[in-house]
């Protein structure tokens, strides 16, 4: 079983090439449009700042409503390579509507939708990379991590790309550069990645919930929920915290940022190196105690270059979560890989709803320095909720 054909060697490459390859395409797409959508709000929709804050947690809403829904018709039946190919595309009428038009409901709706469309192209994706993965033997973890790794590549090039493209040539010319990027991630998906066919199950056949491990599952989205509130908390306030209270240059947060999503590509490989020695819920607790640590140290340390260097825990904390996390709701959800994949990719969205609104809130209410300690405290509470969880 071990010993295959040149020819089915030599495919198998060409195929796992050709997924990350499209993993960094949809990364990049994602990376050109997310980072600059406030400013595009602002600046080309002329909204008021309360519409942009409404923006992000209507498509958060959306997009859980709609990505639940495609990951349960992509467990049931069809075949997740159209589905991707579907997505992308309509991911690329999202973009030429945002290039477009500049009628602030039309977007929050129509070109909402179509962009969540667009982003549930990535969990489909993963979920086709573990299926590929377990039918051809190979080791899942380390696959998915390094697949994952693309995710985090496209994000330290994407946004310094965006940002140059809409101030130097305009928000037309960044959107369309997304739009060919789901377009070509659509054409190679057609060509290069592997077709597999589900027979289709009785309608009347609960496949969205979990049908295992049901109390592990929902604490591990709760777990991964408040992990990513954290996250959004700190991407929210950091700008504001360092411009307005610690008079810090603005171009450090963008340093920052960048610089923990480029350590986030060895973290994730290391972390599935390991994951099969250690086990997830032992290097999601590592990467807890990392959240806590980094949080804290915000609280002391004001100094450009120890920030910088706190990127470190940040970058475990987010890459174990986004590499790992992923993978133990696979585990636990047996079978159902687009909808555990989906599910894990809605605690992103989750967590931005609560942050949104939360980040804000503190922020007025007390100080930006302030989010730091909520952040450190919901640390504690993912910490408690995954000493429940069944270990994988």
């Amino acid at each position: 079983m071990r010993s295959l054909p040149a020819s089915l060697k030599q495919m198998t490459d060409i195929t796992s090439l050709a997924f990350l390859f499209i993993a960094f395409l949809t990364g990049i797409a994602g990376a050109l449009q997310t980072p600059t959508l406030s400013l595009f709000l602002t600046t080309e929709v002329q909204t008021r700042p309360v519409l942009v804050g409404l923006f992000y947690t209507g498509s958060a809403i959306i997009g859980i409503i709609i990505s639940q829904m495609i990951a349960s018709y992509s467990d049931k039946s069809g075949d997740r390579k159209m589905l991707i190919i579907r997505c992308c595309l309509f991911g690329a009428l999202g973009c030429i509507l945002y290039a477009f038009n500049r009628n602030y409901f039309l977007l929050l709706t129509v070109g909402v939708v179509l962009s969540t469309f667009g982003s549930t192209a990535t969990p489909q994706l993963f979920a086709l990379a573990r299926e590929h993965a377990d039918k051809t033997g190979r080791e899942a973890v380390m696959f998915s991590s390094i697949l994952r790794a693309q995710i985090s590549l496209a994000w330290v090039i994407g946004p310094p790309l965006a940002f140059a493209l809409a101030l130097g040539f305009g928000f037309k010319t960044m959107y369309f550069s997304a739009a060919i990027a789901f377009v070509l991630c659509s054409v190679v998906v057609w060509y290069a990645l592997p077709s597999m066919p589900k027979a289709k199950q009785a309608s009347n056949t609960p496949i969205q919930a979990p049908r295992q491990n049901r109390q592990s599952v929902l604490l591990l989205f709760i777990v991964s929920s408040l992990m990513w509130t954290c996250n959004g908390m700190y991407i929210i306030n950091m700008p504001l915290y360092l411009i307005s209270e610690l008079q810090l240059p603005e171009k450090l947060a963008g340093v920052m940022m960048g610089t923990a999503a480029g350590l986030e590509i060895p973290v994730m490989l290391i972390a599935g190196y390991y994951a099969q020695r250690l086990g997830k819920r032992k290097l999601m607790h590592y990467a807890i105690i990392a959240g806590l640590l980094f949080y804290i140290g915000l609280f002391f340390f004001t100094s450009p270059w120890i920030l910088l260097a706190l990127q470190l825990l940040n970058a475990i904390f987010i890459g174990i979560l986004a590499g790992i996390g992923m993978l133990y709701f696979q585990d636990l959800m047996p079978g159902q890989a687009g909808a555990a994949t989906t599910l894990f990719t809605n605690t992103v969205r989750v967590g931005w709803i609560v942050a949104g609104s939360l980040a804000g809130t503190v922020a007025e209410l007390w100080s930006f320095h302030t989010v730091f300690y909520i952040a450190a405290a919901m640390c504690l509470a993912a910490t408690l909720c995954l000493l429940k969880i069944k270990a994988a």
